[in-house]
């Protein structure tokens, strides 16, 4: 198509000498929407011979990465949606490590580099972590775009010093290219490249120009035959044509930022979709009920409100939550919609789910059955896990948002204070560390300024548990109140059972540990929570177990009369004579 990126490929990998082929590589070319917004990604990734487990992890970072890159906003720009992805996926390899046998022994962990290039209108975007390596061939002069980060202790010694994985957080080199028409990039592992010259590799793309898997054939086999005792894979990428330069320039504006959607309206059409009423308003955003006039079906679309368009923090937030509703892919988290139209403001576009808010389905349930409870939480926890998963937290779970349809399914909504392990908020810190949630749901940490856990989202689980079978709140307005470490010590549990109500006592002790002020001494898990609302737990049987007396009185003094018997024995035989 004319005055559109288009390029040409060859790819070629191989275990050579070794038994497993620990490297990973993959890349995308959208359909042409995308294709403008987001642009060609070609990524590779190399797995540290030392891990057993390398492979796995390249394999992931390339996967998701090639997922992820095209799951964000289109409002970021090229380098914040990559980096962004690259570093929630670097904490989630750093988190199976640490969930691993491999937890004291890093170098056996889940570990790779990663190597990516994105080549988006007229311009080369390249992000870089370990010791891949990315050249840039224009005409016959070749260069090697990216920096080996190796540490070399002795001539022959020497081990990685920056990979995905190894640490809770990654530096990543970025750089930027102008793209020229016959410009061609080759991205190796070291397998390739420390056993054959660039030169080499100029020679070999020279006589395959017009078959580039059969370059990258050949590129693999002459370094396999000098040697090389490395897992093999090159990729050969060139620009055979580039958009016009006025695309370009109209692409530089959608970067800077879309501009606020108007207050819409019933009938109101914007883009491809019909208003049809307001769902929901508040200070902060608004969501209506649309359809989609191209496919008929129904969404949630959701618009910033005007009076946060000076809030950077909130901005971001509000770009991230489509994104997140992504990358999760579960029953119980509500699902990001597709657009076939590049948008002309700022929304977000969501699933519709038709049914009514847990709030409301507990204003009109007000005494619920427990075995209705259990099904409700069982249904959330689902979600938080799938949230829990991806090192994310979602940090504001309250009744207002979870939606209940008319099947009875349960589904997580409102994604805006998710928090993604990895990635950095752009704000200053006081932003940062201010209270997302809804301040009645919300985990005491947070209020002393300590940084959320799967534990947090659990007490807020455990709040609504706790109010779906009680109608109130277990601590009321205190845990908002407290401040301090000292203040949240004094908090006092009141029980779930004093409202009367036909609830089993142990029910009391499972969410007395899941409300403790402290996170520690909460369930560690959110299956331990479900679990223990269906089971008594042992320490509850232990402390209300009847008395042996009372249980079986014969048994009881029978053995009370084995131990008399005992004693009477030991004071004839050591009773002085």
């Amino acid at each position: 198509m004319p005055n559109q990126l288009t390029v040409s490929t060859g790819h070629c990998s191989a275990k050579g000498r070794k038994e497993v082929n620990q490297d990973f590589h993959g890349m995308r070319i959208p359909d042409e929407l995308q294709l403008v917004t987001k642009g060609i990604a070609i990524v590779l990734a190399d797995g540290i011979s030392s891990s057993q487990v390398s492979q796995i992890a390249s394999q992931t970072a390339v996967t998701g990465f090639l997922e992820d890159y095209y799951c964000t906003s289109e409002a970021w720009s090229v380098k914040k949606s990559a980096q962004r992805v690259l570093m929630a996926t670097n904490s989630w390899l750093h988190a199976q490590t640490r969930q691993s046998q491999y937890r004291y022994d890093r170098e056996k962990g889940y570990i790779c580099t990663l190597s990516a290039l994105i080549l988006k209108s007229t311009t080369a975007h390249l992000f870089h972590i370990g010791d891949a390596r990315i050249h840039h061939l224009r005409g016959t002069s070749i260069e090697q775009l990216t920096s080996d980060h190796r540490l070399w202790i002795t001539r022959d010694q020497s081990h990685l010093s920056r990979a995905l994985g190894i640490e809770a957080h990654v530096e990543i080199d970025y750089r930027t290219l102008a793209l020229e028409q016959g410009d061609v990039f080759v991205l190796t592992t070291d397998g390739i490249h420390e056993h054959l010259s660039p030169a080499s590799m100029v020679n070999l793309i020279a006589s395959n120009t017009h078959d580039l898997d059969a370059a990258a054939k050949q590129i693999l086999i002459r370094a396999y035959d000098q040697g090389s005792d490395d897992n093999l894979t090159v990729q050969i990428v060139r620009v055979d044509s580039l958009p016009a330069q006025q695309d370009a320039t109209e692409l530089l504006g959608q970067l800077t930022g879309l501009p606020f959607a108007p207050h819409l309206e019933a009938r109101m059409v914007i883009d491809q979709f019909t208003v049809i009423r307001p769902l929901h308003e508040s200070n902060r955003s608004h969501v209506y009920l649309a359809q989609d006039n191209e496919t008929g079906g129904y969404v949630a679309l959701k618009t910033p409100s005007m009076d946060m368009r000076h809030d950077p923090a909130y901005l971001e937030r509000f770009l991230m939550e489509e994104w997140i509703a992504r990358r999760i892919d579960n029953a119980h988290v509500v699902k990001a919609a597709t657009s076939s139209h590049r948008r002309s403001c700022l929304y977000t576009i969501n699933e519709y789910v038709a049914g009514q808010t847990l709030a409301q389905w507990m204003i009109d349930n007000p005494r619920p059955e427990l075995e209705t409870v259990r099904t409700i939480v069982e249904q959330v926890a689902q979600g938080l896990r799938a949230f829990h998963r991806l090192e994310m937290l979602h940090q504001d779970l309250r009744p207002a948002n979870v939606m209940i349809d008319g099947n009875g399914t349960v589904k997580i909504i409102d994604l805006g204070a998710t928090q993604v392990a990895g990635i950095m908020e752009m704000t200053p810190p006081a932003v940062d560390q201010s209270v997302l949630g809804t301040l009645q749901y919300t985990a005491p940490e947070y209020f002393v300024g300590d940084h959320g856990s799967p534990c947090s989202d659990l007490f807020s689980l455990a709040v609504i548990t706790y109010q779906l079978l009680s109608g109130r709140l277990p601590y009321g307005v205190e845990v908002a109140r407290a401040r301090t470490r000292v203040a949240q010590s004094r908090l006092t549990y009141r029980s779930v059972l004093d409202e009367g109500r036909d609830i089993p006592a142990w029910i009391d002790d499972v969410l007395k540990k899941a409300l403790h002020p402290q996170p520690h001494k909460r369930y560690q898990e959110l299956s331990e929570f479900i679990y223990d609302l269906r089971n008594p737990t042992q320490r509850f049987l232990d402390r209300t177990r009847a008395p042996l007396m009372e249980r079986n009185p014969q048994q009881f003094w029978q053995f009370t009369s084995a131990i008399l018997a005992f004693i009477l024995a030991l004071m004839l035989i050591f009773w002085p004579r």
